[in-house]
């Protein structure tokens, strides 16, 4: 798909050179998913509450590497420890602690997330959150779009020199690399929404690279 910018012709003392924007996009699915897999404990006893969580933890970290999660892909993303309180006629009063350990797991097949989420549910986790897709090689995408975009400004300087009636020499003179813009979609679900499913649904959709360049061209009237 092409998609023209911003085009001027230059006024004096660049009378003779075309600027135009140049944007190509290239779509893929992802290959790779990103999840957040936490476990959260409540307990007056703080050491009971992290007992609890560690023994949860340790047989979900266990169960992900059992459905085919390799160890350097199950990385702890945080971990927390808060006293919690209720205020009751106007009075706080200690309810007990929560504590909190969220695990960042990369799935290399995109495919088999929702049997790792439902697997790690299974194992006690109670909170996933923050589900992520890329590419395990953006770089290959961003040289199509990048080839795409400069294709556009080309065409966009020809459509703009023949309507004018100049000759175009269509190699530029100076070409700028305006950057790319990737787009990641990104779900979250709570426990609620991966109970009860044989296996939670999970759709990945598709990732967009967006490249822009401006050329510049040179041109006889």
């Amino acid at each position: 798909m092409y998609y023209s910018g911003m085009r001027q012709v230059g006024r004096e003392g660049e009378s003779r050179l075309l600027k135009v924007n140049g944007v190509g996009k290239v779509q893929v699915r992802p290959d790779v998913a990103n999840v957040n897999i936490g476990v959260v404990t409540q307990d007056n006893n703080l050491e009971k509450a992290q007992q609890e969580n560690a023994s949860t933890m340790e047989n979900v970290r266990s169960q992900l590497v059992a459905a085919g999660i390799p160890e350097e892909n199950i990385q702890t993303a945080d971990y927390f420890i808060f006293p919690e309180y209720d205020y009751v006629d106007g009075k706080q009063e200690f309810r007990g602690y929560q504590v909190t350990h969220t695990l960042k797991v990369t799935i290399d097949d995109v495919s088999q997330t929702g049997f790792i989420i439902d697997t790690a549910v299974a194992a006690g986790a109670n909170r996933i959150s923050n589900i992520s897709f890329t590419v395990s090689d953006p770089y290959q995408n961003y040289q199509e779009a990048l080839r795409i975009a400069l294709g556009n400004a080309l065409a966009n300087a020809q459509t703009i020199a023949n309507t004018m009636g100049l000759n175009l020499d269509q190699t530029p003179v100076k070409i700028i690399e305006l950057g790319t813009t990737p787009a990641v979609p990104v779900q979250s679900f709570q426990k609620a929404d991966v109970l009860g499913a044989t296996a939670t649904p999970i759709e990945p959709g598709t990732l967009e690279t967006v490249a822009r360049v401006e050329a510049h061209f040179q041109y006889l009237p």
